[in-house]
């Protein structure tokens, strides 16, 4: 095979934010496209099969755009980058870098870091009802608590409902010492921390306390209407069916709902169906309502979180889901059970 080579040149001042400490984006981008990338103050010269160089040429070219309008270059970016050059798509990672929600209190810029997160912010600008499917680390839940908080700052809702099932990771925890609110935050304490991180904890505080903002486990939510609230269900996969009916029928005018699950981690009993399922069929073609489904592509946590969750997306492919499984083992030791009978 014979090599070619490309050349460009890039602005000294950009070479640190695009190449890494230690170079360590650059040698990434080797590694990934197959090339070499020769340095020569502001000469960069590209070796290797004429399709690879260019695939470099363009990801080197996109991580240099975002750099000139100011980006901290991350290994996602340099990651992400690098999956879109293969589709020709690395212009839109500008678009989603314009794509601001708000700022956490220490005023880094919460925005979407890839396509499937923009389309889910979209989605939840456009609709009613929005149902975020996809694995840990897509920024579901903080995307969302973050639109919501944006519209609660603007007047668009009077309020911030965020709830979640109660129910353990698999684990049996016993009786918890406290008053009822202690006995139900560690079961909410994902969601506290996304509204400390972007609303601060005296805002949060002093408008929970004016009844503003709401954290509640899902069962609170029975009997009540819902209006002019910006409403969040968090873990919706350990929901029954009976539990997600009554959710979605406590919302009144004025209110948005964005539903989170994944519906690979249930912790729900074997046997047991998941509310989110029966809803996702039998919603899925309701005017108002729209299913984002976010996947391995759009984990925004170290990267060895989606080299993982691309493993058991593999592995669940061929073998099935573990729920699939439990399910599965309950209903052999029913029948079995029924024959001894």
């Amino acid at each position: 095979m014979s090599l070619s080579e490309l050349e460009m040149s890039i602005d000294a001042e950009h070479l640190a934010n695009i190449f890494g400490q230690l170079d360590s984006y650059l040698k990434k981008i080797e590694r990934s496209l197959h090339v070499t990338v020769m340095n020569r103050n502001d000469r960069i010269k590209i070796i290797g099969a004429q399709k690879d160089c260019e695939l470099a040429k363009k990801t080197i070219d996109q991580l240099t755009t975002l750099s000139r309008e100011h980006k901290e270059i991350t290994e996602h970016d340099v990651d992400y980058c690098i999956s879109l050059v293969y589709e020709d798509r690395q212009e839109e990672m500008t678009l989603m870098d314009k794509e601001l929600i708000c700022h956490t209190i220490q005023g880094k810029p919460v925005k979407p870091k890839t396509i499937g997160q923009r389309n889910y912010v979209e989605a939840i600008r456009n609709n009613m009802i929005v149902f975020g499917m996809g694995p840990a680390g897509t920024g579901k839940t903080y995307l969302a608590m973050a639109m919501a908080i944006t519209a609660f700052k603007k007047e668009e809702v009077s309020k911030i409902i965020l709830t979640r099932p109660a129910i353990e990771a698999g684990e049996k925890l016993g009786f918890l010492p406290g008053d009822l609110q202690s006995k139900v935050d560690p079961y909410l304490r994902p969601l506290y921390d996304a509204l400390y991180q972007i609303m601060g904890a005296e805002s949060f505080l002093k408008n929970m306390e004016k009844g503003l903002i709401e954290v509640a486990p899902l069962a609170y939510m029975r009997g009540r209407t819902l209006d002019n609230a910006f409403i969040i269900l968090d873990e919706a996969q350990n929901t029954t069916p009976a539990q997600m009916k009554m959710f979605l029928t406590r919302i009144g005018f004025g209110s948005k709902v964005v539903v989170t699950g994944d519906a690979t981690q249930k912790d729900l009993a074997p046997g047991v169906t998941s509310g989110l399922d029966v809803a996702l069929k039998v919603l899925k073609n309701v005017e108002g309502i729209q299913l984002c489904n976010l996947t391995s592509a759009d984990v925004v946590r170290h990267p060895l979180v989606q080299r993982i969750v691309k493993a058991y997306e593999v592995y669940e492919a061929h073998h099935g889901s573990l729920e699939e499984r439990r399910t599965r083992e309950h209903s052999r030791k029913d029948r079995k059970d029924m024959r001894r009978r």
